[in-house]
């Protein structure tokens, strides 16, 4: 029997205050350091979605976000194509309607920048497939694709 496909969940916290993005800049882990991504992480297992991305939001950038203060955006379905294990992920993004406490950096070992940027106006280095996340909420996309290869 063929074993079922298997994809790997992500969340990701877009947090947009008057047209400008919380972007932090990785550092020391071995994944686009020197870049920026989003509060983000991997779901948990018997973890919601939303529960997660709160639960990252409070262990990376220290602020409380109510579950219902949270809107979905959008997905984005990509090709991590990592030679020694290629595999495919899904991505949940969620923008916060509100909070409580001031957004602080508090993985210094994994982040060595936490700022703010007009989304208009992103820095270069930031990890592509945020970029391309962005783009497309900045559209009114609530669905994305890729990097997926190119089916012969």
């Amino acid at each position: 029997m063929k074993e079922r496909y298997k994809i790997i969940p992500e969340v990701f916290l877009l947090l947009i205050v008057d047209g400008k993005i919380l972007l932090s800049r990785r550092f020391q882990t071995g994944y686009e350091d020197g870049n920026y991504g989003l509060p983000a992480g991997h779901g948990e297992d018997r973890e919601t979605m939303r529960e997660g991305v709160a639960r990252e939001a409070r262990e990376e950038i220290g602020i409380e976000i109510n579950l219902d203060d949270l809107d979905f955006r959008l997905v984005q379905n990509r090709w991590c194509d990592d030679p020694e294990n290629p595999h495919a992920r899904i991505g949940f993004y969620f923008t916060a309607r509100t909070w409580k406490g001031e957004p602080t950096n508090k993985e210094p070992d994994k982040c060595d920048d936490l700022d703010w940027f007009s989304l208009d106006k992103l820095p270069q280095n930031i990890v592509p497939h945020v970029r391309a996340t962005i783009e497309s909420y900045c559209k009114g996309l609530h669905y994305s694709e890729y990097a997926w290869p190119v089916k012969e």
